[in-house]
Formats: C-alpha cells, structure tokens, sequence
C-alpha cells in the first residue's frame, strides 16, 4: 500500500473515484470546479494506492488564499478493503505529517457532513463508526457535533423590533465585544480557546478570523440599548458559498432578556436586503439556546457537521 499526495497527471482518476457511501461524497464536478478556483489543490489530494488502483482518497480543502488546508472534506476506502478504518488511519497520518512538515501552523480539522438524522439510519452509523475511528487514531481526537442552518426567503424577512439601536464600531470596541461575550460562551471552541489561552488571546483570534472571511468589515456592527449599553455584536459574513450569519452574541449582563433575537433578525435582514436567496449558519448542538434562536427565526437544519480536530498543542 502506498499512500502520497497526487500530480496534475491523477487530477482524472481522483476525480472520477466513485464514493458509494452515504456520507464523504465530492461529486466530480465540484473537485473539478473547486480544483480550478484553488480550494482543492493536487498537493491536498491524497491517495492510498493498491499497485494501480486507488483504494482510498482524502481531500483536503482551503479558501482561495490559503497558504494551507482548513479541513479534510472527503475521506473514503474502497469497501472491498477489509479493514477500512486501518487503511484511512495510514492515509489521514501521511497527509497530517506532511502539511506540518511544509509549515502548517496548525492540523487541519476533519469536517463530516451528515444528514440530521444520521443516528437513526444504520448505514450511515455505519459510515460514520469507521471514519470516526480513523480521525481518532490518526490524532484528531476531539469531536463536536454542530447544526448547519440556513434561512430562504421562504421563511420570511424578520420586522424590526426597535428595542436596539446598531452602529458601527472600532477594532477596538468590537474586541471588547468579543472578550466580554466569552465569558460563559456555551460553544465548545470558545470554551476550549479560553482554557487554552485566555480571553484576550480568544477574542483576538475570533477578530482575526471573521475579518479573514469573505464578508466585508464594513458590515459589522454593534447593538446597544437606546441608553448606549452595549448588548453585543452583530457580525454578517460569508462563505465562498453563500452570505453567512458569522457571529453575534450577547454580553452577559444583557443575557435573558431576549435581545439573541433582534440581533440574529438583524443578521438575517441585512442579507435579505441585499438579496440574498440561502443565509447559512452553525452553532453547537450544545448549545440549545442559540438553537432555538435560529429555530424562532426561521432557520432550519439542513445537515449535522461531526467535526474532530487535533487537541491543542
């Protein structure tokens, strides 16, 4: 068995690998469209090699201008290999060791989307159990399972409801923002990032992240009383695919009084009024008030994302 990332010459044999499971699937022309925007990328395309056939594929996917990849996106073993799980372990740990060899600053998480109702269909129980157990073996042994939600305008555009007045802000006022929402965050990574690194390092690292993302920073804005308290931002974004609802949240004085609620519709407004057809957004299964935020808005779960990443150095 030989495993190695491939040349621009495996480019239609990569892409032509059939996944018959109900998971992990990259159709041919998304790889091949994504190929060519810089997303997947042939030194991110790793296989295992049975002689001349390829028995297992990993694709690892990047933003357009990354220097390194963000996710694992598809993990698949031919099922005439007796133990699939073994064989993707090899393949995961070859491609891992080779993206921190080139400088990786950090190991790229595995992304596994799943329908909403994946434990109650044993074949995708099934797909998940062997994936899951090689991301484990291979180092990626902390594991959160996330909503993917997206709002059309089918559910309807949000009114105003008035109790909150949005402006934009600094740099500095929304980093105030966001250290002052960690505390007591319920979602996992915030969590994780603040025993990790403190809250300063945390809300460095959320500002860092969204202003890397394909929304404008002129979008942000922050929501106060009509008194001039801060509530909490609110962070309109996108993905390469769609607009997306990024961040917000409430600081924790200001909690428990329904404001998650104006400032999502917000959110979700100001992408309705530039048209937007599909807002996308996440949140931890967790972490059920957020949940059922999103559910009072009008979003429904399109997917469940079974994410397992390295813990932290």
């Amino acid at each position: 068995m030989h495993f190695r990332s491939v040349t621009e010459a495996d480019l239609d044999r990569v892409a032509a690998v059939t996944v018959g499971d109900p998971v992990g699937s990259i159709s041919a022309d998304r790889y091949r469209d994504e190929l060519a925007q810089g997303m997947y990328r042939p030194e991110w395309s790793w296989i295992a090699e049975d002689g001349d056939g390829i028995v297992g594929r990993a694709l690892w996917w990047g933003r357009p201008d990354s220097g390194h990849p963000v996710a694992l996106d598809c993990l698949h073993v031919d099922a005439s290999v007796p133990d699939r799980a073994a064989l993707a372990t090899g393949l995961l740990k070859a491609g891992l060791e080779a993206f921190a060899a080139q400088g990786a600053p950090a190991t790229p998480l595995y992304n596994l989307a799943l329908p909403a109702d994946w434990r109650d269909r044993p074949d995708v129980t099934a797909a998940v159990s062997w994936r899951t157990a090689a991301a484990h073996a291979a180092g990626l042994t902390d594991e959160v399972e996330r909503l993917r939600l997206e709002w059309t305008p089918q559910s309807g555009t949000p009114v105003p409801a008035g109790r909150l007045v949005f402006h934009e802000g600094t740099d500095e006022e929304f980093l105030d923002a966001f250290r002052r929402i960690a505390e007591g965050s319920l979602d996992d990574e915030t969590r994780r990032s603040l025993a990790r690194e403190g809250a300063e390092a945390t809300a460095r690292g959320d500002m860092e992240f969204y202003l890397s993302c394909p929304g404008e920073r002129s979008w942000w804005r922050l929501a106060r009383t009509p008194g001039g308290e801060l509530v909490g931002p609110a962070v309109p974004s996108a993905t390469p695919y769609h607009r997306n609802v990024g961040y917000l949240g409430v600081v924790p004085e200001m909690r428990g009084r329904g404001h998650v609620d104006e400032i999502l519709a917000w959110i979700t407004r100001f992408h309705a009024e530039a048209g937007a057809q599909r807002v996308t957004a996440t949140t931890d299964t967790g972490n059920t008030p957020m949940a059922a935020a999103f559910a009072r808005a009008g979003y429904r779960t399109a997917e469940i994302r079974l994410i397992h990443s390295a813990p932290a150095r």
